[in-house]
């Protein structure tokens, strides 16, 4: 059940709603004034990393413990 980000053409608001299928994607109104005049946004990824070059909390080392195996 992904939760997706909507912009409303009527009011001007920006609101997130959890949707239980694709086709009640389609059909949203807004959350603060009620309009079906709305459009899902295209929302970013969130990612663990913010430093550039991150690997996301990837190390180096291998395996579990700091001697990996063998």
């Amino acid at each position: 059940m992904p939760i997706y980000e909507y912009h409303c053409n009527n009011c001007n608001m920006d609101f997130e709603q959890l949707v239980f299928s694709s086709s009640q994607a389609d059909n949203v109104p807004c959350t603060e004034c009620g309009s079906s005049n709305v459009e899902r946004k295209v929302s970013s990824i969130a990612s663990a990393g913010t430093a550039s070059g991150s690997t996301g909390g990837a190390s180096s080392h291998s395996g579990c413990g700091s001697s990996g195996f063998g």
